[in-house]
Order: C-alpha cells, then structure tokens, then sequence
C-alpha cells in the first residue's frame, strides 16, 4: 500500500478495452508525513476519489486486477481507500503528528 494525493485525472481516447469506462486519477505520492515525496501514480479508481483527496493505493498488479475483477488486464495500481486522517506517534516525545482530517464527502 502506497499513501497519495490525487492531483487530476487522466484522459486517454486510446486504450486496452479493461479500461473503458473506468476513471485514472493521476497520484502525487506522499512520505509518511504526508508531504510529496516527488513520485507519481497513474491509478483505477475503484471507489470515485477525487482531486485533493488523500488515498490509499494498492500498487501491486495482480492483486489490483483481483480487487476490479479484471483478470489479465494491463492494470498494476488502483485507489482502494480515502484517507480521513493518518497519525504517526514519536516514542521520544508521545506525541502524534497528523495529515489533518480532510472535509467530509458529501453524497452527491
């Protein structure tokens, strides 16, 4: 599992037929503090994340394909999950350090 921020989206006119009608978000790959680590991802979101969201990937081609039910498409990483807050404790001070809670997703 990978933590990232998706940035945009992905248009391709062109592609293998696994992918139509499927949305890629392009992904800034974040360090454990949730700062840009200076990677990127190009994903299936499997779950309708959006611009700004903080998510969780799974970049693991195989098991990807197994969570779309895409046996053999040309499919390596996919948006499994929205991050609401991620907290990361320091032993020598006790104290948590947070990516933030993001907004609350309105049900549209």
């Amino acid at each position: 599992m990978k933590l990232a921020r998706v940035v945009g989206n992905v248009v391709s006119t062109i592609n293998s037929p696994a992918l139509d009608g499927r949305t890629l978000l392009l992904c800034d790959l974040l360090d454990p503090s949730g700062e840009p680590s200076g990677g990127y991802l190009i994903a299936v979101d499997a779950i309708g994340a959006g611009a700004g969201e903080t998510v969780l990937l799974l970049d693991e081609g195989n098991g990807a394909r197994q969570v779309l039910r895409a046996p053999g498409a040309p499919i390596r990483t996919v948006v499994v999950g929205i991050v609401d807050e991620v907290t990361n404790g320091h032993r020598d001070t006790g104290a948590l350090q947070s990516l933030g809670p993001q907004e609350p997703r309105s049900e549209a």
